[in-house]
């Protein structure tokens, strides 16, 4: 990864593809392999399931 710039309320970055499939990876094992229920998704990650699937869909797209 390599910071390429910064902001208060956002950052860029340039990442490799193995770098989005390890993010993909771990973005999927999130929203579709561990056990969270809906109700604790968003307190404990921070952000609501159909948030984090949405990224999932757009990172996913960057791989292919």
């Amino acid at each position: 990864m390599i910071k390429l710039g910064q902001s208060a309320n956002s950052a860029d970055v340039r990442l490799s593809k193995h770098e989005l499939s390890l993010i993909n990876n771990a973005l999927n094992e999130l929203c579709n392999g561990v056990d969270i229920e809906d109700a604790e998704f968003a307190i404990r990650l921070g952000a609501e399931r159909e948030e984090m699937r949405n990224l999932l869909k757009n990172i996913g797209s960057l791989i292919r």
